[in-house]
């Protein structure tokens, strides 16, 4: 409020002027942002996929293997899971069927992503529960979108 800053010799002055009625919040700043847990051991794939997802108002956690991923659901019920096959400790395969068999995390949406192009990858991601299947390298614009549509679909239910 700089018409309430006055300086006066030696002291600076504040004057705080009362509003009649506090600032409406915009439907924007009150609605929630989607949160999605990216899980892969390769630290740069967390942080990019960290920042291009940040950019676009969506809020994120990394986890970097699925034991990691399971701790923090305890925590944390994301939107929407980034999860890699091949990781120590516990891989995607895994991480998905502790998903799937938890009755409070298994409506997660589970997007792979994965450099393993195969079918019988494919085919076994998609038994375990895998909602979708992409491989590396992805269109980041892709990615975003059908991270979209998860959102989309999960909250239509």
């Amino acid at each position: 409020d700089v018409p309430g800053l006055w300086i006066t010799e030696d002291r600076m002055q504040v004057t705080v002027r009362k509003e009649d009625k506090p600032p409406e919040k915009s439907a924007e700043k009150t609605a929630k942002r989607p949160l999605v847990m990216v899980v892969d051991d390769s630290i740069t794939v967390r942080k990019v996929t960290s920042r291009y997802l940040s950019k676009h108002a969506i809020d994120v956690i990394v986890a970097k293997d699925g034991i990691d991923a399971v701790e923090q659901l305890r925590e944390h019920v994301p939107d929407v899971m980034l999860v890699d096959i091949e990781m120590p400790r516990m891989d995607g395969y895994e991480l998905t069927g502790n998903v799937r068999s938890d009755p409070g995390l298994k409506h997660i949406p589970i997007i792979m992503i994965t450099s393993r192009a195969g079918s019988k990858h494919r085919d076994r991601a998609l038994q375990l529960g895998v909602n979708l299947y992409m491989t590396k390298p992805y269109q980041e614009e892709e990615l975003l979108r059908n991270i979209n549509a998860m959102l989309t679909r999960n909250t239509t239910r």
